[in-house]
């Protein structure tokens, strides 16, 4: 596969398992809807779909390291969403409890991905355990900041929640691993804010936009991203309530390629290159 993609210029970038990753852990009421998601043996059995679910990740750990890459995309499910806000409210060891369980599920997953010398890169994302920083935290905890507990940067998703996507970066960049570059725009109003009312994506005051049509300050992300030394994909994710895809594709491309930033090899004010003199330090210093 990589040779036949070689002859034409093209690399795998990542393998993505985010509907499999998202079936590791699937509260009761989702269940209905997250059955489309696995094949028509498992539906209808949440223990026989899990089961596939985290056979499919084991498979996934062993087909990045073959494919020769070092980060792999998915979702972290979950247990405790829909006790996201504290109302009613939650019971005390109520959220310890679906991360203890969420651990236990994945710690086998990620000693597998370390096996094999990849990451896993997990997308905070609404509808996930890990929606934030402050849940991706508590699952380090809980997995006893496991090596191969990575994160994929989708600054889109810190837009809507008002999340300082780049003090993101600052917290957490020696854990990301992967990048999906995809816009956003927020833009609230008197009738809605963060939760949507329920509208249609181009209804909603936070909706996802073409590259370079939202909010996202992409050349602060690339130049902080650089900053820390990061080395992965800059991957186009399109998703736009508004513009057709050929056109979003077309013009994604070139955008990623002109923010990227190859990093300077010596300081833009060593114009001299001269080297340490010791004894005009000393005499600088009156030394």
């Amino acid at each position: 596969m990589r040779g036949t993609l070689g002859e034409f210029g093209i690399s795998v970038t990542e393998l993505s398992t985010h509907l499999q990753g998202q079936l590791v852990a699937v509260h009761p009421a989702y269940d209905l809807q997250m059955d489309g998601f696995a094949p028509e043996h498992v539906r209808g059995n949440p223990a026989a779909r899990m089961a596939w679910a985290v056979s499919q990740m084991m498979l996934a750990a062993k087909a990045s390291r073959r494919l020769g890459l070092n980060a792999h995309a998915t979702f972290s499910g979950a247990l405790a969403w829909p006790y996201l806000y504290p109302w009613p409210q939650r019971p005390a060891g109520l959220i310890e409890t679906a991360f203890a369980e969420l651990a236990r599920r994945w710690k086998p997953i990620l000693d597998a991905f370390d096996q094999e010398g990849v990451d896993v890169c997990y997308e905070v994302h609404p509808g996930e355990d890990l929606c934030d920083g402050a849940t991706y935290e508590r699952f380090l905890d809980v997995v006893k900041q496991h090596p191969r507990a990575c994160l994929l940067y989708h600054p889109s998703h810190s837009v809507l929640q008002r999340l300082d996507y780049l003090q993101y970066i600052d917290l957490y960049h020696d854990r990301i691993k992967a990048f999906h570059v995809k816009d956003t725009e927020f833009r609230p109003n008197g009738r809605q804010g963060v939760y949507g009312g329920f509208e249609s994506w181009v209804n909603r005051a936070g909706r996802f936009r073409s590259l370079g049509d939202g909010q996202v300050d992409f050349g602060a992300i690339f130049s902080k991203l650089t900053q820390y030394g990061y080395r992965g994909w800059a991957v186009l994710e399109w998703e736009c309530c508004l513009k057709d895809p050929e056109d979003g594709a077309r013009e994604g491309a070139p955008f990623i390629s002109k923010h990227i930033i190859n990093m300077a090899t010596k300081s833009f004010d060593d114009f001299a290159g001269a080297a340490v003199d010791k004894t005009q330090i000393q005499r600088m210093l009156g030394l």
